[in-house]
């Protein structure tokens, strides 16, 4: 009897898995956030494993121009973190723009910004 419950249940785990997509689950500097010291990256972790060459960071200022180093990567110990380094940033408004292309190949997008203040 618990043979089949068992087949079943490891059936279902396997289906929730290979659905998976990769959301954002934190950043930094963080979502909408005010920063009061430079930064040197932008950091984004994400829900699952991430294939590089199929996803995407860049950081645009406020007309809308790339400012980031073109230097996307993941985090070595970490193939949920997406990083891509910034030069040194004038204060003001930025948007980060992110694609992200689970190990499942289900692709999420989105932007969010943050403020370099002093």
């Amino acid at each position: 009897m618990r043979t089949p419950l068992i087949v079943t249940l490891c059936c279902l785990g396997s289906v929730c898995s290979t659905l998976a997509h990769a959301f954002v689950d934190h950043a930094s500097p963080a979502v909408g956030s005010t920063v009061h010291a430079p930064i040197a990256e932008v950091k984004i972790w994400f829900t699952e494993k991430l294939v590089l060459p199929f996803s995407d960071l860049r950081v645009l200022d406020a007309s809308g121009k790339e400012v980031d180093k073109h230097d996307k990567h993941l985090d070595p110990q970490n193939g949920e973190l997406l990083i891509v380094s910034v030069p040194s940033l004038k204060l003001g408004r930025y948007t980060v723009s992110w694609r992200a292309t689970s190990v499942d190949t289900h692709v999420t997008n989105g932007t969010f910004t943050f403020e370099l203040s002093p």
